[in-house]
């Protein structure tokens, strides 16, 4: 399963044509703890670069953007109960939403995990 990762510093695992979305490690740690996620519910559609979610922290508010476009097929609803999931495990548990991909080829541009980590580190 190829994952792919946004200047915005969210993380996009690709499954056929559903692809699982959430935010770094990196963005987590910026954000502090994590106090509110608000999903968006199954059926809306997202654009690649627009608002899809949002998430608050003790330190700010912030829009969770779509790395790609499609239409989300669940939210996780384990985030309403314990938004924290977001800080314990960003990249597995804490995952914001699930989707299904409306145009493969928007992947294209998006960071490795190797170009990821050398944009951070660049930071």
């Amino acid at each position: 399963m190829p994952t792919y990762f946004t200047k915005d510093h969210e993380w996009i695992a690709v499954e056929g044509d559903s692809a699982t979305v959430g935010i770094t490690d990196y963005a987590q740690a910026q954000l502090g703890d994590v106090v509110f996620v608000e999903v968006p519910p199954a059926g809306t559609a997202v654009e690649k670069g627009k608002e899809a979610a949002v998430v608050e922290s003790v330190k700010a508010a912030s829009d969770v953007y779509a790395p790609v476009s499609g239409e989300v097929i669940e939210g996780n609803a384990a985030l309403e109960a314990d938004p924290a999931l977001v800080n314990t495990s960003p990249e597995t548990e804490g995952w914001f939403f699930k989707l299904t991909l409306s145009n493969e080829g928007e992947l294209e541009g998006l960071m490795d995990a190797t170009a990821y980590k050398a944009f951070v580190a660049g930071l």
